[in-house]
């Protein structure tokens, strides 16, 4: 926990930097409709991850003990510590982990730095998977970690806490299921004007079964390409979006965020009204682009979201700790989710440019 406590702020800079600062200029691609799909997906799975937290309420046993906390007073002030905290100097950002500082630094840093040269880029992107190496190894240890989490949890309150486990678990596969076969459908269709489930099956089918297994959507993405060359799309889009995808296209990571973090706030008794829920999937649409592409990358984001609420740490770390519990899980279903989507949102751009030339859509079995 301490080793992830102390990798953390540093592997959300150097991600979202790097990820934003990769966008070429002049690519005559469908890359912008692309994008425009994988932000939406993303927003519209934390509004999903809202709408079932506030329908059924879920807390936490949260390890150890920090002491009362005091809540916002309002939405005053959440927008006051948000822009306070927007605007944090960069080095105390990372020094005392606030997620906000760091997200809107490695923003203007990465935007900043997409004219320059590819070389560098490229040594931000090596230190950007150097990092996320560093947290594979750490996360190699987590099956200890899990033991006494769960060992600590049931010592001190009972096996009844494994019933909580169970209810987070249902609530994230609930959501997770919704988006993929409501939600992701209904921006394809609003897309490409026919019936979008064939498409949906066949990468949930091909792409989103592997990653299920694999629990990496930087593990996956030859899969997702060697999907996108059967389905004949255009490989000068495809070779950019799936990786891309892979980085900043994170529904099933937003989900997470949104759902710990308000079962955070529900278990220290926060109240979160509804424009403070819309900031949530707002941020959580922003923090889960920066996840990394390895298995638990987006419970390490969670702290960003818990910061909103004034939540400390310490306790956003437990939240963390709760979420490699019920990770095997999770992970799996929020890659399968990311991955498959990947190669849904880039098929369905490219069809609606197809249809747009009077081109028949094809797909194949």
């Amino acid at each position: 926990m301490s080793a992830l406590k102390a990798v953390a702020p540093i592997l959300v800079f150097f991600l979202v930097m790097s990820a934003i600062s990769q966008h070429k200029k002049g690519q005559k691609t469908n890359m912008k409709s692309i994008i425009v799909l994988y932000v939406l997906g993303t927003f519209f799975a934390a509004v999903t991850a809202v709408v079932v937290s506030f329908i059924f309420p879920i807390t936490l046993n949260l390890s150890g003990s920090v002491g009362e906390i005091a809540p916002p007073s309002g939405i005053q002030e959440v927008l006051e510590n948000l822009l306070l905290n927007i605007v944090d100097n960069p080095v105390n950002a990372l020094v005392n982990a606030n997620y906000i500082g760091i997200l809107s630094w490695a923003l203007m840093i990465g935007v900043a730095l997409r004219p320059v040269a590819d070389t560098t880029k490229l040594v931000i992107h090596n230190i950007a998977e150097a990092i996320s190496q560093v947290v594979r190894w750490i996360i190699n240890f987590a099956p200890l970690g899990i033991m006494g989490l769960v060992f600590d949890a049931i010592a001190s309150s009972g096996l009844s806490t494994l019933v909580n486990y169970v209810q987070l678990v249902m609530i994230l596969i609930g959501c997770m299921m919704f988006v993929a076969l409501v939600i992701n459908p209904l921006l394809v269709f609003i897309k490409i004007k026919q019936n979008p489930y064939p498409l949906v099956f066949k990468c949930l089918k091909e792409s989103g079964i592997t990653a299920f297994f694999t629990r990496s959507s930087a593990a996956n993405i030859p899969v997702n390409i060697e999907l996108c060359e059967n389905l004949n799309l255009d490989k000068d889009t495809y070779s950019v979006s799936i990786p891309l995808g892979a980085t900043i296209n994170m529904g099933g990571a937003a989900i997470t965020i949104t759902v710990l973090s308000l079962a955070a706030a529900h278990t220290l008794n926060i109240p979160v009204d509804f424009v403070s829920a819309i900031i949530l999937s707002i941020i959580a649409t922003v923090s889960a682009c920066g996840a990394s592409g390895v298995a638990g990358g987006s419970l390490l984001l969670i702290p960003l979201a818990c910061s909103l609420f004034g939540i400390p740490n310490e306790y956003a770390m437990m939240v963390v700790g709760t979420g490699f519990i019920v990770g095997v899980i999770q992970d799996s279903a929020e890659t399968g989710l990311n991955s498959s989507t990947d190669v849904l949102f880039t098929a369905a751009s490219e069809f609606a440019t197809w249809k747009k030339q009077g081109k028949a859509i094809v797909i194949p079995k």
